[in-house]
């Protein structure tokens, strides 16, 4: 079941400078006491899911992670996403970010984010520049995911690790930015009815967190 989006605003801009020049004036990179806290629950927007990540705080430990959202710096920019391999015990199939878990090893978020870009897609960090984190974005899973936004340069080549990606694929941020294409579905959860952003493209079936976080970006660049 979808149903559009009320209060959706204007559509976004598609011009890559100004979509750069926003985020560099909006994004920091301070991070937010609720990546590991787990006595601080963050807030998803919507009542269910918000209930939801109250009940798996209590569940398990906080798993904080950090996903890269690289914004290609093309004349009609695109967002590089990939689509996680078919034999993951975890979110088998779907469509995300490049990131992961944030090690021991990382220094920071931003660290995390930008090796398991390499790591996942054979994305070199030579052509990519952090801009900034978005807002801390929790799931229904329990993860508490970071985003960095970054610029990334074209020119480079990838290189698909299929223990963790079946495919990597870009988006026209045109349409990932147009409220016109942010539907929300719902789905039960322990006896609770739960929303969720979805953006289908094409073939691609893009929903979820990753969803949720493009819609987040969209509010934090477009709206505030």
């Amino acid at each position: 079941m979808s149903k559009p989006i009320l209060k959706n605003g204007p559509a976004a801009p598609v011009g890559a400078m100004e979509f750069f020049d926003r985020s560099k004036a909006r994004l920091r990179f301070d991070v937010p006491p609720a990546l590991y806290d787990p006595n601080i629950i963050p807030a998803s927007g919507d009542p269910g899911t918000d209930r939801m990540l109250e009940i798996i705080a209590r569940e398990q430990p906080v798993r904080p992670a950090a996903v890269l959202i690289p914004v290609i710096d093309r004349p009609e920019p695109t967002v590089l996403l990939t689509q996680r391999a078919a034999h993951l015990n975890d979110h088998a199939g779907q469509i995300a970010f490049p990131g992961g878990k944030i090690d021991a090893i990382d220094p920071a978020p931003v660290d995390a984010a930008l090796r398991e870009a390499e790591e996942e897609v054979g994305l070199s960090r030579r052509f990519v520049e952090p801009i900034g984190y978005l807002d801390l974005y929790g799931t229904g899973f329990g993860f508490r995911i970071l985003p960095t936004v970054a610029k990334v340069k074209p020119g480079f080549e990838l290189t698909i690790n299929h223990s963790e990606v079946d495919d990597a694929f870009e988006v026209p941020l045109s349409f990932l930015m147009n409220p016109a294409n942010h539907q929300v579905h719902s789905k039960e959860f322990r006896g609770m009815e739960r929303s969720y952003y979805a953006m289908p493209f094409a073939e691609r079936y893009i929903w979820g967190a990753t969803a949720g976080i493009l819609r987040v970006l969209y509010e934090r660049i477009y709206l505030s």
